[in-house]
């Protein structure tokens, strides 16, 4: 009995130390409770309002997803909030997100916390909204399916700092995603459109919305799941839809030197996922050398994440034959710019104004000016699409450029370029894709393509 009551003690003396501990964690909340100061709605034209210290949000029809945003933005930060939401409504919190006149005019788009009352459970899930679909489902996390309680409150802590990204539900730990897609945004509480014939007027409440953006460290909590790493890995819905990994993230396999017939010895490395191009003096080409996928590609997307160094230059470069000037200098094909406008005095140049700056097609076609690239040491996203010879280029979700290979437009731009001593140039129905050693350094990561 002595030792039941010892026992029983130092239960209530360890709850009690773990209630001060959380008393005293500087939590700031994020909602007042009385009104929606500091919060904007975004998309749609659900209803949101305060009642009883809770914002509520209320579905409508014949409008998209909605949210009510945070004004200020985030990069690092531990979230907890309470919530509860209808049994037939799909909703959840959007952390990291943004929205850019740029990017699918304007629509919410990031990183979202899947509330999700369906059969499936996957409440907890981290869904990329408006960009790349599920990152981490619960489908192999039974534990974390079973700690949504239907039509009662729930409590979310969402962590993410750095890459980081980690959830729980009711204290049960739901996501564990390493990607580092964003590093900042707002927080949002979306309300989802009215699909099918559901009435409208179902609501979802969200309540005690608090939130740390010091000392993150200090308050982080261990999670016992498996982390989930999107580098250079294929998205479930990207593997669905036929993409394949161009680069494994880890080996040469696939890729030789353009002038070669294995890959190059020195000039590039690999380290810590990426690809990268070392540095020579700006020299084209003096150290390793250009690289070119084994395999020709027709018809094709690619997407590849590339990150500049100051002043640098390079290029992703498609429809390539590596027979074209063989002798000397990089080998010949229609290119995607890599390059700091900013700093190189290739921006200045070209057969026409601005066809050398960043994304343009190089001496060719100039990108869209409002591109939107990041700052140099930051990560950006080109995807370049090449179908039925019209081909368009596209940088951190913005299309800046489009054109048809062999129109007479086309052909006319050629013949007042460099590339005019060059017999049909542009217009091979197969070729290799090429990264370009231009002595300077320059990382790529996230390599991927899918063939038509």
């Amino acid at each position: 009995m002595k030792n039941i009551i010892i026992l029983f003690s130092l239960l209530i003396c360890l709850t009690s130390c773990q209630n001060s501990n959380e008393h005293k964690t500087p939590w700031v909340s994020i909602f007042d409770g009385e009104t929606l100061n500091g919060w904007t709605q975004k998309g749609g034209k659900a209803k949101y309002e305060v009642r009883d210290g809770a914002i509520v949000g209320i579905d409508v029809r014949d409008t998209p997803n909605s949210f009510l945003t945070t004004d200020k933005m985030y990069e690092d930060f531990i979230l907890e909030l309470d919530f509860k939401a209808d049994s037939s409504m799909n909703t959840g919190v959007q952390i990291r997100s943004n929205s850019f006149p740029y990017y699918k005019k304007g629509v919410v788009h990031g990183y979202q916390v899947e509330i999700d009352p369906s059969p499936r459970s996957w409440s907890g899930g981290i869904y990329d909204e408006q960009r790349r679909g599920w990152l981490n489902p619960l489908n192999n996390n039974p534990k974390a399916q079973k700690a949504f309680k239907q039509n009662d409150w729930n409590h979310f802590r969402i962590e993410a700092i750095g890459d980081t990204v980690k959830t729980w539900v009711n204290n049960i730990p739901a996501s564990y995603l390493i990607d580092d897609k964003t590093a900042s945004g707002f927080i949002g509480l979306q309300v989802h459109r009215i699909i099918g014939e559901k009435k409208e007027g179902t609501e979802i409440i969200w309540k005690n919305i608090k939130i740390l953006t010091k000392n993150l460290s200090k308050y982080s909590r261990k999670s016992n799941l498996e982390p989930i790493n999107t580098k250079n890995r294929l998205t479930i819905n990207e593997e669905k839809s036929g993409w394949k990994m161009l680069w494994d993230g880890k080996t040469t396999t696939g890729w030789k030197g353009a002038k070669l017939d294995v890959f190059p010895e020195k000039g590039w490395k690999i380290n810590d996922g990426e690809l990268i191009v070392l540095s020579s003096g700006g020299a084209e080409s003096a150290a390793g050398g250009d690289i070119v996928t084994e395999e020709l590609y027709g018809d094709f997307q690619l997407k590849v994440d590339f990150k500049l160094t100051p002043g640098a230059n390079s290029g992703i470069k498609y429809y390539v034959d590596t027979t074209i000037n063989k002798g000397s200098g990089s080998s010949i094909g229609l290119e995607y710019q890599i390059l700091d406008d900013a700093i190189h005095p290739d921006a200045k140049l070209g057969s026409h104004e601005g066809s050398r700056t960043v994304c343009s097609l190089y001496d060719l076609i100039q990108a869209n000016p409002k591109k939107p690239i990041k700052k140099i040491g930051e990560w950006n996203s080109a995807h370049i699409i090449s179908k039925d010879n019209h081909v368009e280029h596209w940088l951190n979700g913005m299309k800046v450029l489009e054109y048809n290979r062999g129109s007479e437009a086309f052909l006319k731009l050629v013949k007042e370029s460099k590339y005019a001593k060059w017999s049909g140039f542009g217009l091979l129905e197969k070729g290799q894709i090429l990264l370009q050693d231009h002595g300077d350094r320059v990382a790529f990561k996230n390599i991927k393509i899918k063939s038509y």
